[in-house]
């Protein structure tokens, strides 16, 4: 299946590297790739996440505490946001309303 991140999830991703390198010199990089692993995992695991907001399988990050938003169409998985699991759900809920 191919991956496609979304402007609005690559955003995200953007705004996350720039928190954790804020953080620490060399964090952001590492949060990058981190993120990127997790969201090439889906090649292997894309559809077995729980679902949320009735639409969206939820893939937790394996080293920060972000959620991947992900659907799986056709042959393609869709990446809709990388969400900070701190922020309030209706926050999330929002985002990907």
């Amino acid at each position: 299946m191919k991956i496609k991140i979304l402007k609005s999830a690559s955003k995200d991703l953007e705004e996350g590297f720039y928190f954790y390198e804020f953080q620490h010199k060399g964090l952001g990089t590492y949060f990058l790739e981190a993120l990127t692993s997790d969201i090439e995992s889906l090649q292997l695991y894309a559809g077995i996440h729980s679902i949320h907001f009735k639409k969206y399988h939820r893939l937790l990050s394996q080293r920060f505490p972000f959620a991947v938003y992900y659907q799986c169409i056709k042959n393609e998985i869709r990446i809709y946001a990388v969400v900070d699991c701190r922020r309030k759900p209706a926050w999330i809920r929002n985002k990907l309303t």
